[in-house]
């Protein structure tokens, strides 16, 4: 059975409400015929989910993403969103972990432990992100860092719960710093968290889990990154919000 591939667009905190509009109709107005193990999830910023939702409302294999949630089901907390308004807008994905989040907000692996959590108790997928920076590539070591991002954030789950689980990996090195990673590097460490899962849940469920690559893909690199056996689609940032180019990316997948 083909795994789910998964084009994942991530608008971060880009765009105004008209041009969020424009975008959307663009990106619809194309006919993607996607196949059943096909999907595209639109990850908007908070203000713009209802919006997309509205717009991708009864189009096949499309689906809105929230770009994070918060750890409590709701309370005083000022200026967070939690997972249980995202379910009762009926928003079937959310991010978590981005290397922004991680690097900009502290989120540490035990706190996005909470975030899979409550996510999954209200039936959101979650796209858990991991990756290591330039200095942990540099010193060689970047395996046992994102097998660590794994085991703290996601090995307390149940095998069922796991299965409910997208992962995306960001090589953070190669994101807006002109180095990029080649196809055989994102398969070389899609692999190996394959390899990470299958010792902890066994093979089957871990040949079950899409891992998404999330380190600069565009319409000209995705065929070729998307072909490698353990490569499941992308995390798209900047190439997302040009309807052409994720257009393409969209037609690249498996």
């Amino acid at each position: 059975m083909m795994r789910q591939q998964i084009a994942a667009a991530n608008w971060k905190m880009n765009l105004t409400y008209a041009q969020a509009e424009d975008l959307l109709n663009d990106l619809l107005l194309s006919p993607h015929a996607l196949k059943p193990h096909q999907s595209v999830v639109l990850a908007v910023p908070f203000p713009y989910l209802s919006l997309a939702k509205h717009k991708v409302d009864g189009k096949a294999g499309f689906f809105v993403a929230a770009q994070n949630c918060y750890t409590k089901k709701s309370g005083a907390y000022t200026g967070e969103t939690s997972a249980e308004m995202l379910q009762s807008m009926g928003i079937e994905y959310v991010i978590l972990g981005h290397s922004e989040r991680r690097e900009y907000f502290n989120e540490s692996n035990a706190v996005l432990a909470e975030k899979i959590n409550i996510a999954l108790s209200y039936n959101i997928t979650p796209i858990f992100c991991c990756g290591e920076p330039l200095q942990i590539r540099e010193a060689g070591t970047q395996n046992s860092y994102v097998a660590e991002q794994l085991k703290e954030s996601l090995f307390h789950l149940s095998a069922e719960q796991l299965e409910k689980i997208v992962i995306a990996y960001e090589p953070i090195w190669a994101i807006g710093t002109g180095k990029t990673a080649t196809a055989d590097q994102a398969q070389e460490m899609h692999a190996h968290l394959r390899t990470t899962l299958a010792n902890h849940y066994g093979k089957e469920v871990a040949d079950m889990i899409p891992i998404l690559y999330g380190g600069s893909v565009k319409g000209s690199n995705a065929k070729d990154i998307f072909s490698r056996t353990d490569v499941d689609g992308g995390l798209v940032g900047g190439a997302s919000l040009i309807a052409a180019d994720f257009g393409q990316i969209i037609d690249a997948l498996k």
